[in-house]
């Protein structure tokens, strides 16, 4: 398992998760906060170093907690954010309906 810490960072506007570790190029999934309830996950960056360790996966699990912590719904227009929180289902209450987006 690969070694690493998420930080986030943040304006009034936009934001990201940042993972740093073992000396490898930082992964990063960044998004746009729409307003106080909602925010727009827009990329996941995972360089190669990172890749198939998990990275990616926990960007998007600390995003979806910090999510029900501050009871923010998410838009995944990410692919990759999309894909992980569609396969988990524990991970879809922080889902923003398609009907209300």
């Amino acid at each position: 398992m690969a070694d690493f810490t998420i930080t986030e960072e943040r304006s009034d506007s936009k934001g990201r998760y940042v993972a740093r570790g073992d000396g490898k190029p930082d992964a990063e999934m960044t998004f746009s906060i729409a307003n106080a309830h909602m925010i727009i996950i827009d990329h996941t960056g995972v360089p190669d170093a990172w890749r198939g360790q998990g990275v990616g996966k926990a960007l998007v699990q600390r995003a979806v907690e910090d999510a029900r912590e501050r009871k923010v719904q998410i838009v995944p227009l990410c692919p990759f954010a999309k894909a992980q929180i569609d396969k988990t289902p524990e991970w879809q209450d922080v889902l923003k309906p398609a009907s209300e987006r």
